[in-house]
């Protein structure tokens, strides 16, 4: 059986709809996007077209059994007016489907649309004509660079779109599609085409570093976005990627860069890599929003196989080495937060010398702190104590010895977490 992901159904209950805005799919690379828009659009009509390849391969479908793939030799840029083209001809295989299927969606795909210069100015009229002509065709547009997507929907297409955010497979995910243990998440992570490599863990670390990070730094970011320093940005990437689990002041990370720029540069930097779902750097929990961005970061890998591919360690001795091993579960734990967190829900850490906490959870009433615990014993809970001080409204979790089994924690969404029952040692 073919694993499906949750936002296939999503998807689907979108499409049997009637269309009312544009839905943008967005999210990190390789983490299935495309396959989840193709499994969810199984069994409807659809013109299916990626942007990205140069002698394009269109899948036409009224159904399973009637498929067709339309190969189109062009040598014309893919600009906008080869957009308007394409959508012409969606438009026409759209009314031609409705004269045999009437009141049936038919749905317009789009992949890697910000790889077309100003595209959403062009989506833009093309949807508000099809709007004025009352046009019922869904539309659904894919893209790898986040930060790109919104930058255009900001630009152009306010209130005519929806966004569904495809971020990296949970445990529970890895766990049901490929059989993979606790341990073997926490260390290669949740990267699904790099599943079937992990028996060759060489294998496993070069598929990772030459065809999942380098082409999200080298594709998705500097190829699609102005980055005066690009040697730095990698820079910052390896060192936030060793250090994941940590705090670090942008301004000690300049000592250790070469070429650094100033810490705003260092800031927009890191941006990027969030976007990219590559790297986040979780700010102090302060209720002044001033204060939080004045902290220093805590670096957290936002999939732990870019911790893990960084590193000589294999599975069995990065698990020997108690530090490091307690420093990637922490960073399990943090990238599923912040992977699962809505928009309404916040991400960061907590500390006043000496207590920390590893991970405070919030929206706009509901605060929990959370500590992360990978020994045996889960010792003192100082720092949940010290929060619980300040911020009497919080409620304190333990994850892990003593707490809340990571395997439990690891299968539920950040949102499951607010509104839970707290867990005291």
């Amino acid at each position: 059986m073919v694993f499906q992901r949750h936002q296939v159904q999503l998807l689907q209950s979108r499409i049997e709809e009637a269309p009312q805005f544009i839905t943008i799919v967005t999210g990190p690379r390789q983490v299935g996007k495309t396959t989840l828009v193709r499994q969810a659009l199984e069994q409807c009509a659809h013109l299916f077209l990626a942007v990205d390849q140069p002698t394009e391969a269109r899948s036409f479908s009224y159904s399973n059994s009637r498929t067709q793939n339309i190969i189109e030799n062009e040598d014309a840029p893919h600009d906008a007016a080869w957009l308007i083209r394409c959508w012409k001809e969606a438009r026409q295989r759209y009314q031609a489907f409705q004269q045999t299927h009437s009141g049936q969606p038919f749905t317009f795909v789009l992949d890697e649309i910000q790889k077309l210069p100003r595209w959403s100015d062009t989506v833009k009229g093309l949807w508000d004509a099809d709007r004025a002509q009352g046009l019922n065709m869904h539309v659904i547009l894919l893209g790898s660079s986040p930060l790109l997507i919104q930058k255009g929907l900001t630009e152009s297409l306010a209130g005519r779109y929806e966004l569904m955010r495809v971020m990296h497979w949970s445990f529970l995910e890895m766990h049901q599609a490929f059989d993979f243990t606790l341990n073997e998440y926490i260390y290669f992570g949740g990267y699904p085409g790099a599943a079937r490599l992990i028996r060759d863990e060489a294998r496993w670390r070069n598929y990772v570093l030459g065809s999942l990070v380098q082409p999200s730094i080298d594709t998705d970011i500097l190829q699609m976005t102005r980055v005066d320093k690009p040697a730095l940005l990698k820079q910052l990437f390896e060192l936030g990627a060793s250090y994941s689990g940590q705090l670090l002041a942008l301004g000690k990370v300049k000592g250790q860069l070469q070429d650094a720029g100033n810490e705003t540069t260092l800031a927009g930097y890191l941006t990027l890599l969030s976007n990219a779902g590559l790297l986040t750097g979780l700010q102090k929990y302060h209720v002044g929003a001033a204060r939080r961005r004045a902290s220093a970061p805590k670096f957290n890998v936002l999939n732990t196989a870019l911790m893990s591919s960084a590193t000589p360690y294999t599975l069995t001795q990065a698990q020997a080495d108690r530090s490091y091993w307690g420093r990637l579960v922490e960073s399990a734990v943090g990238a599923h937060l912040w992977n699962t967190a809505a928009s309404h829900e916040e991400v960061s850490y907590w500390r006043e010398s000496p207590h920390e906490v590893d991970f405070v959870i919030s929206d706009a009433v509901r605060l929990t702190a959370i500590e992360v615990k990978s020994a045996a014993s889960a010792g003192k809970l100082s720092g949940l104590e010290a929060f619980a001080k300040q911020h009497p409204h919080s409620k304190p979790l333990l994850v892990g010895a003593g707490g809340i089994a990571l395997t439990e924690f690891l299968s539920y969404p950040l949102a499951h977490w607010l509104d839970g029952q707290c867990v005291r040692a």
